[in-house]
């Protein structure tokens, strides 16, 4: 082998297990910073060491060895460490030699790290950053190209989540109690971010981001195998299933979006259909008797009405309606009512839907959001008041940031009564994330006014 090929191996394999590495490291020196430039002191000694030795039998064990020993190495360094090396030692003993990991399976140092990542102390944006570095092994500059931010930006995001983790004495274990709960949610909304992200980006010339959603539904399938008791975490995993089922179809030959409504349907990932249902069922399941559905299941359960619709003209409306309803009840927020509207409009009617939107009209927290105007002109289009409804395209072409967006909204401002509504497809809960519905008035992902 090539050295070219081998630093290509172990780059491979460095991203499929760094986040593995790091979890394992981490819970020996207690600090995600050091554990992070831990495994990639393992990297350079495998760049250094396989293109002469060979690339090993098992790869990943080697790197997780070479930066737990490295970790030992340091806690002696540490005169402060020193009265707990015995300690340290003896639990090192007790750790098996790592096997290759299961594709779908991960150990609990991992679900440690998840919860560390994303804990609210951290800003949004730093959770997302560092979620993203330590976890989907994405560098600085991969997660300033899909955010469209500069990437000194990006590497301050995560130098100080990981100086604030270290100050404030975040603990590496996962929370246990009545802080599990909300540490959860934090956890959940930081992959929901995410994939909402790649899924419909905010901005910039792309309108899907496709990497940004595998990253997601890794990590979503990743939490489901750990928390298998857990209602949402299997909600959230069935909406991401569901929703990535559509990828194919979501984007003509130029890049440009594609309605719901246009959607060729037989370019839906039928397996994962299968996932998200199952997911869904096993959401439901975990659900106690007598406790209500929570948000993102609830979501899940109305983009499996878009999937289990053979055509546009054959989906549910009503049961759409009735969802949002309870959506509205567990979270109520502009968005969700948004998007409500959006779904009466097609199980009732556009002038009852139009009569909800126009209720929100003067939302401060929709100001400056470009879907309410998107929304409304193709409620307008389709009560017949062209005139008007080519002036609201024209000004949510002028609010939307993404560029293929503004293009598709200057499209129906052109030809207002030329295109069908795209309708809710299950997600925007108003939480503060980007929803992800499939919203009327030629575009997708409708989100939450930031």
């Amino acid at each position: 082998m090539t050295g070219t090929s081998t630093r290509a191996a172990v780059e491979t394999v460095f991203r499929i297990e760094s986040a593995r590495i790091i979890a394992g490291v981490a819970r020996i020196v207690r600090d995600v910073g050091i554990a992070e430039e831990l495994a990639q002191d393992a990297l350079v000694a495998a760049l250094e060491q396989w293109p002469e030795s060979g690339i090993p039998d098992r790869p990943g064990a080697w790197l997780m060895a070479t930066a737990r020993h490295r970790a030992i190495d340091l806690v002696r360094r540490k005169e402060t460490y020193a009265r707990k090396l015995a300690e340290v030692g003896r639990a090192l003993e007790d750790v098996p030699p790592p096997e290759p990991p299961e594709p779908d399976g991960i150990d609990d140092d991992l679900l440690r790290l998840i919860f560390t990542a994303c804990h609210p102390v951290l800003s949004t944006e730093a959770r997302i950053a560092l979620t993203l570095r330590l976890l989907g092994g994405l560098t600085t500059e991969e997660i300033a190209r899909a955010f469209l931010v500069p990437e000194p930006t990006v590497a301050q995001r995560v130098v100080r989540a990981k100086r604030t983790l270290g100050r404030t004495g975040v603990p590496f274990e996962v929370p246990g109690g009545p802080e599990r709960a909300a540490r959860l949610g934090s956890v959940l909304e930081v992959i929901y971010l995410i994939f909402n992200e790649g899924y419909a980006a905010t901005a910039g010339d792309d309108w899907l981001r496709p990497g940004l959603c595998e990253d997601a539904l890794r990590l979503a399938r990743v939490l489901a195998g750990l928390m298998a008791h857990e209602p949402e975490v299997h909600g959230l995993a069935a909406l991401l299933e569901l929703q990535a089922s559509r990828t194919a179809a979501r984007t003509g030959p130029d890049g440009s979006p594609v309605l719901l409504a246009d959607q060729n349907r037989a370019r839906w990932d039928r397996l994962l259909i299968r996932r998200g249902v199952a997911a869904l069922e096993r959401a439901v399941a975990a659900t106690g008797e007598g406790a209500g559905l929570g948000p993102y299941t609830v979501q899940a359960a109305i983009a499996a009405c878009h999937a289990r619709a053979p055509a546009y003209r054959d989906t549910d409306w009503t049961t759409i309606a009735a969802l949002y309803d309870r959506l509205a009840a567990i979270g109520p927020s502009p968005v969700v009512e948004l998007n409500r509207a959006v779904a009466v409009s097609m199980a009732r009617g556009p002038a009852a839907g139009l009569a909800l939107v126009d209720a929100l009209a003067d939302d401060p927290a929709l100001k400056g959001y470009h879907l309410l105007p998107s929304v409304r002109g193709d409620l307008l289009a389709r009560t017949g008041r062209t005139d008007e409804a080519r002036a609201e395209f024209a000004r949510a072409a002028g609010l939307a940031r993404n560029e293929r967006e503004r293009a598709m909204l200057l499209e129906r401002a052109a030809h207002p009564a030329g295109a069908g509504s795209d309708a809710p497809a299950g997600t925007g809960t108003g939480t503060g994330a980007p929803g992800g519905t499939e919203a009327a008035g030629g575009t997708e992902a409708a989100r939450s006014a930031r």
